[in-house]
Formats: C-alpha cells, sequence, structure tokens
C-alpha cells in the first residue's frame, strides 16, 4: 500500500510530466488559454493515460520483453519483440483517443469544438507516450502500479495545465510589458511552477535518513576498555623490548 501512496504522490508533484520532463507542452501552451478548455483536456488525457499505461503494460510483460512469449511455449521463449513497443504503444494509444474523441464529440459538441485539433492529437502527445515509456523503463513490477502510474501522471498533467490556465485569464487583465505578452509571459509562470513543484522532492524523503545510533551497554563498554589496555600493554613491552637492545 505505502509504494502506491508513494508512486501517487511522486507521479503528480515530483516527476510531474510538463515541470519535471517538459512533456506535452504544445497542448499545454496551446489549449492553456481557458480553464474550461483547460479541464475537458485535461479529463480526456486522464482517460487516456489510466487506460493506455496498463494496457502497454500487459502488451510489454506478455507480448514485447526478452522472454515474454514464453506463455505460448518453450520454442517462443527466445524471441524478443522489444522493436515493436513504439508501434504497439502507439496503436493502443490511437484506439483509446479515437474512443474518447467520439465520446466528446456525441455528449459535448461545445467542448469537442473548442479543443479542435488538440484533441485528436492527444495520439501522438509525447506526454501519453511518455507514461507508457516511463511505464516501460521504471520497470514498474505489478498491473496495479501501472494502472496508478498512469492515473496520478494524468493528474499531474491535469493540475499542470488547470493552473497555468487559471492564471492567464487573470494575467490577460494584468500590466504585463509588451514583449512578454503571450508565451514570454506563460514560458515565465511555467519556469516558475517548475521550481515550485521541485521543492516537493524532499516530501518522501524521511525515511532516507540513517537510523540513530543506540548507545553502547555497559558490558561493551568494559570490554572496549579491556581491548585498549590489552594495546596499551602490548605497546608498552615492545617498547621496553626495543629499549633493552
Amino acid at each position: 500500500m505505502l509504494e502506491h501512496v508513494e508512486l501517487f504522490f511522486k507521479s503528480i508533484f515530483i516527476d510531474n510530466m510538463v515541470f519535471a520532463v517538459f512533456l506535452g507542452m504544445c497542448s499545454y501552451l496551446a489549449v492553456s488559454k481557458k480553464v474550461s478548455t483547460a479541464v475537458g483536456l485535461g479529463a480526456a488525457v486522464i482517460f487516456v493515460l489510466a487506460v493506455t499505461v496498463p494496457l502497454n503494460w500487459l502488451l510489454d510483460q506478455y507480448l514485447l520483453q526478452d522472454g515474454a512469449l514464453a506463455w505460448l511455449g518453450p520454442e517462443y521463449a527466445d524471441y524478443n519483440l522489444s522493436f515493436l513497443s513504439f508501434i504497439l504503444f502507439i496503436a493502443t494509444i490511437a484506439t483509446m483517443v479515437q474512443l474518447v474523441e467520439i465520446v466528446v464529440e456525441k455528449f459535448s459538441p461545445s467542448l469537442y469544438n473548442s479543443l479542435g485539433i488538440f484533441l485528436p492529437l492527444i495520439a501522438v502527445n509525447c506526454a501519453i507516450l511518455g507514461g507508457s515509456l516511463f511505464m516501460q523503463a521504471r520497470e514498474i513490477p505489478t498491473l496495479g502500479l501501472a494502472f496508478n502510474y498512469g492515473v496520478s501522471s494524468g493528474i499531474g498533467w491535469f493540475l499542470a495545465i488547470l493552473a497555468i490556465a487559471a492564471i492567464r485569464e487573470k494575467i490577460r487583465y494584468s500590466n504585463v510589458p509588451a514583449p512578454l505578452r503571450g508565451l514570454g509571459i506563460t514560458f515565465i509562470i511555467t519556469g516558475l511552477m517548475g521550481i515550485g513543484f521541485q521543492s516537493f522532492g524532499g516530501m518522501l524523503t524521511g525515511d532516507n535518513e540513517p537510523p540513530e545510533e543506540t548507545p553502547p551497554t555497559t558490558a561493551e563498554k568494559i570490554e572496549v576498555e579491556e581491548i585498549k589496555k590489552e594495546i596499551e600493554d602490548e605497546k608498552a613491552v615492545s617498547y621496553n623490548e626495543v629499549k633493552n637492545k
């Protein structure tokens, strides 16, 4: 249970897709002018990551890894299909994005129109593919942790685009210097937010402190004194032998 909690908070705050590795910046900058649009796209990203990361974990474990095909028989144990990772991961992501696009167009045409081309472009959003590739690179051991990582990574991206959208709506009425208006001030704010999120890095390091040393017992102190005395006696004997010679 602890590893689930640690992975959840670490993926949201410390290894945030936007502020830590700068993935998904195209959609982050283009669809963050309004909070309502940012919420819709962020929810879609959470759903896609929550579905595709566990699915790609299954593909990686039972199809792509070296020896993953052993369940088909011993003659397939030496096969390594890892070179197909990108193709299969993107195919899974494109399928889920198509499903999201159909659902959004059916139930929220206004959101579908406001998202425009960026909704189908989730299929090539580097944050979506990055979630699956990071899952593979970090060798996440279980399907539950893979689902946890997908959801938490999506929430981290959602919080990032929601925060910048809220700030951009406010600074629209601020006296921003002309050269910094638009993307200029957005990049500056993103950098400051990234620094703020990195401050969470010490949140999960409390258990890394070395344990306090226990004071020695009386018996241990006596033993140490005896050893010191024996060493001093040996030094005195050696000194007398050298002096007599």
